[in-house]
């Protein structure tokens, strides 16, 4: 799934490219309303958590959300595709010959001035952007305080009404850089461990808006995906399993991140 240091950088690339342009031809494999029409300017192009708004000057907005397999690619009229045209959700092209093109993405569509449309709706209840400087992290902690506190650390983290942005990547290396078993109950955590979990979050993210690379610490990833690799830390066995409803991969270091407790040692490693 695609984090929001991801959708962040798409967003800037395609501002980059179409803000201030004038639509040529919008092709659409699904309709939210009718379409703005040729001529119509893109005035901006913006990143919310892990959707992507592209906003228009008659008031509609495109909004997608690219999910396991989604992407947005930018291309010249009549340069080839690095993707099959049968995955093709969006085809946006403006007046320059900038071809921006979604792939696969499994939610598209057209947001009219004043119509909210069912997956939209979600957009309104976003918790703080963590790929936004200044986030308010208070905000996320009182967001977070109104979730059932049996609720564990890794579940939390992903709930885009708390904080938009994190995914499944972001979710265990947080939890491995501030030292909590992701499993761990939110109400067994001090407000100590929940600021620190919330700021890394945000560190990260942000850290990784620029790069094509992604990289938490020295070497790459600390957990994710490593399942049976040693831990950069300690040397232990990294280990996963699935959790969340939907269940998702969590990696995680049995000595760094102890079972039952959240260390306080909350420095960067």
């Amino acid at each position: 799934m695609s984090e929001g240091d991801t959708i962040t950088r798409t967003a800037r690339n395609l501002q980059t490219a179409l803000a201030g342009r004038h639509l040529t031809r919008l092709d659409l494999t699904r309709r939210g309303g009718a379409k703005p029409p040729p001529g119509t300017e893109i005035v901006a192009v913006e990143a919310r958590g892990k959707h992507l708004l592209v906003h228009f000057a008659d008031g509609r907005s495109l909004h997608t959300h690219l999910q396991m397999h989604g992407s947005w690619h930018l291309y010249r009229s009549g340069e080839p595709w690095r993707r099959s045209r049968a995955q093709a959700r969006v085809v946006l092209e403006v007046d320059d010959g900038t071809v921006a093109v979604c792939f696969a993405a499994p939610t598209v569509e057209l947001l009219d001035p004043g119509r909210v449309r069912p997956a939209a709706a979600g957009l309104d209840s976003l918790g703080p952007d963590l790929c936004r400087a200044g986030v308010r992290i208070d905000e996320i902690l009182r967001r977070l305080a109104r979730l059932d506190p049996s609720v564990e650390v890794g579940p939390a983290l992903l709930d885009q009404r708390v904080a938009a942005g994190i995914g499944n990547v972001y979710k265990s290396e947080v939890c491995f850089a501030c030292r909590v078993e992701p499993g761990t109950p939110i109400g067994a955590l001090d407000a100590v461990t929940r600021r620190a979990l919330y700021e890394r979050a945000a560190l990260l993210l942000q850290a990784n808006v620029a790069p094509t690379r992604r990289v938490t610490v020295t070497g790459g990833l600390a957990v994710y995906g490593r399942a049976g690799e040693a831990c950069r830390r300690c040397g232990t066995r990294i280990r996963r399993r699935r959790q969340g409803t939907p269940t998702r991969s969590t990696y995680w270091c049995p000595e760094c991140q102890p079972t039952g407790a959240a260390r306080r040692d909350t420095a960067p490693h």
